[in-house]
């Protein structure tokens, strides 16, 4: 063809080889398949084509410019797919910055420091490697175009007219994947447009915040329902509807939420359950929360520091505003949180002050069975307090969800946690486990067994008459747990003694027990703190 050594000839067909699969590189890991690479890239042609028109001195500005681009285009896709195999959605190229960091946090804590550090000097190796690649590659391409401008220019337009015929014929392989392909133009663009409506989104967020019906109801007319009660909001970490319904776990998880439902009934305790639909997936449990608590869609970071910059009223500090004693338990956290002042909790017990003298156990600083004997300490079971209501995530069944600890029947066992170090010596680690991804699920599965029974327990052995409980889900698993195409529903339910407190909301339409049916009504978590107040309150607010 063009006479040139035999080295330099095979770099320059690497070079196109390389720019055809950064072109037609998809953002899905599942797409990531030879049959995918077997297509046209339309904008194959168009580099091509603005390579044989351009004049000399703009071939190496514009080669190092679109190479950049398609560079970093390819950068994004692969973080699309580590956030669709994790959180089931693509990365927010505006918004999720921020969630770095906090991986980086989960990865010391389940894998440690050293190899954290490792792999995360690997992974920006590897953006300055695709960049680097991306942008040899145009350039290698351009010179030998600057060198064939006539064959350059005949090469492009034979690409795309075959596009063009393979596009208006619907050409496919398999009949699924298009042999005309233009996904990365497509993907430029939607991406752009996701950048311009989260730029917008917080313009849009700041009049939402301020649209809040119960800004103005009397605290008198507040939660009038629930007087005497204490009230108990927990999160299970990663409770999702996948671990309810789901034909690899239900057969796990059902005998615990049906079996626990009656040693409730037993106790003298009621239950009423049913779904919320979490604005997250895989991860991300702080959104989850401020949705439950101030009635608003928080689905990214952006909406989450402009509401807790706002006055919103929240369930925690709708309980403050009648003399309630409000208390966050956050056994995940390990520094400080003054979101916690917006909430209105008058206390945050985390990490640092529970006591525990145990292992962790991966992410979790501490078992949830001792958390919630803790909770008798610190809170539930003092002489002389008033009204109770406490906010308190679970974290035992938060991923990587190895070692997890085994429940204690006696919970005087429980102590300062240090009857748990032979538990987590001996408990997989999460390297073991993740090397085997088939067996994932299945731990996830024992974990939320794990985090149920000691809840459920806790409810029968110290539950007291005024003992009002509303456990949920704060997400799904990540999909290697949810599995494929899984919802972002979560179950909730609501335990009570006391006949009145159910009385209250049985026109919710909920099921009776600790598992809500298939045709539970779902609602956005966004609607719970609105209907809770409702149906705890003298009045309905104005529209």
């Amino acid at each position: 063809m063009f006479r040139k050594p035999k080295v330099q000839l095979a770099l320059t067909i690497t070079a196109a080889v390389l720019l055809f699969a950064a072109l037609i590189f998809p953002n899905v890991l599942s797409r990531l398949t030879p049959l995918g690479f077997l297509r046209i890239p339309v904008e194959g042609a168009v580099i091509l084509g603005l390579l044989a028109v351009l004049p000399k001195k703009a071939l190496k500005p514009f080669a190092i410019l679109a190479g950049t681009v398609v560079g970093l285009l390819v950068i994004e896709k692969c973080l699309d797919m580590g956030f669709f195999e994790e959180l089931n959605r693509p990365f927010d190229p505006v918004l999720d910055w921020v969630l770095f960091d906090d991986a980086f946090s989960f990865a010391v804590d389940s894998y440690g420091r050293p190899a954290s550090i490792a792999a995360a000097a690997g992974v920006i190796l590897l953006v300055v490697a695709i960049l680097a690649l991306t942008s040899w590659s145009v350039l290698r391409v351009g010179a030998l175009v600057a060198r064939h401008k006539k064959k350059a220019a005949l090469t492009a337009g034979g690409m795309a007219v075959a596009w063009g015929l393979a596009f208006s014929l619907g050409l496919t392989f398999t009949g699924a994947v298009p042999i005309a392909a233009r996904s990365t133009s497509t993907y430029a663009w939607d991406r752009a447009h996701q950048a311009r409506a989260g730029l917008r989104d917080g313009a849009n967020f700041r009049q939402e915040v301020q649209q809040d019906a119960f800004q103005t109801v009397p605290a008198a007319q507040m939660l009038t329902g629930l007087k005497g009660k204490d009230v108990i909001f927990t999160f299970v970490e990663s409770y999702g509807r996948s671990a309810v319904e789901g034909d690899a776990l239900s057969p796990i998880t059902r005998p615990v939420l049906d079996g626990g439902a009656a040693e409730l009934q037993q106790a003298g305790f009621a239950a009423r359950s049913g779904w919320l639909t979490s604005p997250t997936f895989g991860g991300g449990s702080w959104l989850a929360h401020a949705t439950f608590e101030s009635g608003l869609w928080i689905n990214n970071e952006q909406r989450y520091r402009n509401l807790v910059s706002s006055n919103r009223l929240t369930l925690t500090r709708a309980f403050k505003n009648k003399q309630y004693r409000t208390v966050s338990v956050m056994p995940g956290a390990t520094r400080a949180w003054p979101e916690g002042n917006f909430y209105g909790y008058d206390t945050v017990w985390d990490s640092r002050n529970l006591g525990y003298q145990g292992p962790k156990f991966s992410w979790s600083p501490m078992p949830d069975q001792y958390t919630l004997k803790q909770l008798n300490t610190i809170e539930y079971k003092k002489p002389g307090r008033g009204p109770l209501m406490i906010e308190m995530p679970l974290v035992s069944s938060h991923t990587p969800w190895a070692p997890i600890p085994d429940y204690l029947p006696d919970w005087n066992s429980v102590g300062d946690g240090s009857i748990y170090t032979t538990m987590e010596a001996a408990g997989q680690k999460p390297k073991a486990l993740w090397a085997e991804p088939k067996k994932v699920r299945a731990e996830y599965g024992k974990s939320i067994v794990y985090s149920l029974t000691s809840l459920i327990n806790w409810i029968k052995l110290y539950g007291d008459d005024n003992l009002v409980m509303v456990f949920l889900g704060d997400h799904q698993p990540s999909p290697i747990a949810a599995g494929a195409g899984a919802s972002h529903d979560v179950p909730i339910t609501v335990v009570a003694k006391d006949p009145k407190v159910l009385d209250r909301i049985a026109g919710w339409g909920w099921a009776e027990g600790l598992r809500p049916k298939t045709d539970t009504p779902v609602w956005p978590m966004s609607d719970f703190r609105d209907k809770f107040l409702t149906a705890f309150g003298e009045q309905t607010p104005a529209s």
